[in-house]
């Protein structure tokens, strides 16, 4: 019997389907990468803020709510597909 899993590989796959969306809050330091599944199943948020606002840089701030998001996702795919091969092994 083959055991049934989730691979690495499917989290891959899923993760390159993964669309970043990015806000900005007018007057704030704050930014915001917001991940959606094909672009229409929300799935994880990545958040940076400079308390100092002359410092502010959108660019950076964009990176580093970027990689939190997709460190967030990588972890939130692996439980939702778990949750669905779960589903379907036990006729749920």
């Amino acid at each position: 019997m083959t055991d049934i899993r989730v691979t690495p590989e499917r989290i891959d796959s899923l993760m390159q389907r993964l669309v970043a969306r990015v806000s900005q809050p007018a007057g704030t330091t704050s930014t915001f990468v917001h991940l959606f599944l094909d672009d229409k199943f929300y799935v994880a948020t990545g958040h940076s803020a400079c308390v100092d606002p002359a410092a502010f840089d959108a660019t950076y701030g964009i990176n580093l709510a970027k990689k939190e998001a997709f460190a967030k996702a990588r972890d939130q795919l692996w439980v939702l597909e778990g949750y669905a091969l779960f589903k379907e092994t036990n006729n749920v």
